[in-house]
């Protein structure tokens, strides 16, 4: 399945996902507006399961930090929390920076977190539960053997590969920095316009980032060498936390869904982190699991949404699917991966009060930029079928702006329409 996440940034994709709504319903556009603010009586995905009798916990990073819903869980999520980093050097200097924060001239949040981050990556010789994702998961095997025996819901948030790129030394030994490739566009789009860019704040926050510019070649390297750990080292996480669940006898007749929250660019289009419309933010792995599936293990290329996980774990676990809902469950395509399914996805990504509204048809990406009143101030078209990686944006030529006219007819007919003409996905 090629899932889009509906938003590619933390907290809006993730209240999508778990609130089965997206962004213009939720109104979560940013990392501070809790969602009980905005849609304050919805009902999440697992306070749906605890209303049905199961019992529901989460660890680590389930909603956006700081952001939890106590609504949600049957208990209080455990700490599983770890300092950042384990290098002495590296936490005296956060430690340092933090005290410095303290001075009233970090007053933003935003600016305050600039003030205590460290290097945007480590390689300590430590174990797995020096780190949080570690600890994260000695915390959902403990979790484990306390539900067996009642319906459970457990939601298991590891951190990695969410910067800063930290893992354990045994994990950044796996790979070797010059044998992983560096991107191969490392450039703009052709006529791509300029609100579609992103500076990569996120990442220049750290230390010995260059706040503006490109990076270095070693840095790259090294940022992807550490990216690449952090992959591994949650991928081991999350084997620990199966082969729990096998060994408590637990495995066939559990759901195990894994996902994550957006893309990642890592040189691509000479940007990194994520917060753009292009494909590489908008597209995230989704993992499906379920007892009784007939097409274990196989692919599909059929077009879902993070708003479509709520849906289909309550047809999975034959719970009624609420109302409010706005996704569509994709639990057939667990026994027909190959089936015909949505015509497109929606995501979106603002720029301030300019909102970057993006449909992903099988071949198509359209991106549209618009003002509050409809007024489109810029627009993007890029054909996957012979330029998958988006570096030609068509919407600048003749042609491209007749076809992008032709696909902006099924972008306002909007994620109903991409359903079908009964409103629902085939059958």
């Amino acid at each position: 399945m090629r899932p889009d996440p509906v938003s590619p940034g933390c907290s809006p994709s993730r209240t999508s996902l778990l609130t089965g709504l997206r962004p213009n319903s939720t109104r979560v556009y940013d990392l501070t507006t809790h969602f009980r603010k905005t849609v304050p009586d919805v009902i999440t995905l697992p306070q749906h399961f605890k209303q049905h009798g199961y019992f529901t916990q989460g660890v680590g990073k389930i909603f956006h930090g700081g952001l939890d819903d106590r609504e949600s869980w049957s208990e209080a999520p455990p700490r599983a929390g770890r300092p950042m980093y384990a290098l002495e050097a590296n936490k005296a200097l956060v430690a340092r920076k933090s005290a410095a924060a303290k001075d009233e001239k970090f007053a933003t949040p935003s600016a305050r977190y600039n003030a205590m981050t460290g290097p945007a990556y480590e390689c300590a010789d430590v174990p797995d539960n020096t780190y949080s994702d570690g600890a994260i998961a000695d915390a959902a095997l403990e979790m484990l053997r306390k539900a067996k025996g009642k319906p459970f819901f457990l939601a298991v948030g590891f951190l990695k590969p969410h910067l800063p790129f930290i893992a354990p030394k045994k994990y950044w030994d796996l790979y070797q920095a010059e044998n992983i490739p560096a991107a191969s566009n490392p450039f703009p789009p052709q006529e791509v316009p300029k609100i579609a860019l992103s500076n990569w704040g996120e990442l220049r926050a750290y230390e010995d980032i260059p706040r503006v510019g490109p990076l270095t070649q070693q840095q790259a390297e090294t940022l992807k060498h550490g990216y690449y750990a952090c992959v591994s080292y949650m991928d081991a996480q999350v084997g620990r936390v199966l082969a729990e669940l096998e060994r408590l006898g637990l495995r066939n007749r559990t759901v195990v869904v894994l996902w994550g929250d957006h893309g990642w660019k890592l040189g691509e289009h000479g940007m990194w982190c994520k917060h753009t419309n292009f494909e590489n933010d908008t597209r995230a792995p989704l993992i499906f699991s379920a007892p009784g599936q007939k097409a274990p293990g196989r692919q599909s290329r059929a077009l879902v949404e993070f708003v479509d996980i709520y849906p289909t774990l309550c047809e999975l676990a034959h719970l009624p699917l609420p109302a409010h809902l706005e996704g569509t469950s994709f639990a057939k395509l667990l026994d027909a991966p190959e089936r015909p399914w949505k015509e497109a996805a929606f995501s979106q990504y603002p720029r301030g009060k300019i909102m970057g509204y993006s449909m992903r048809t099988d071949r198509y990406r359209l991106t549209r930029w618009l003002q509050p009143d409809g007024t489109e101030v810029a627009s993007e078209l890029y054909d996957h079928q012979d330029d998958p990686a988006e570096n030609v944006n068509l919407a600048a030529s003749p042609e491209g702006k007749s076809l992008a006219d032709q696909l902006d007819k099924q972008m306002q007919a909007g994620w109903k329409g991409a359903l079908g003409p009964v409103g629902q996905a085939p059958r």
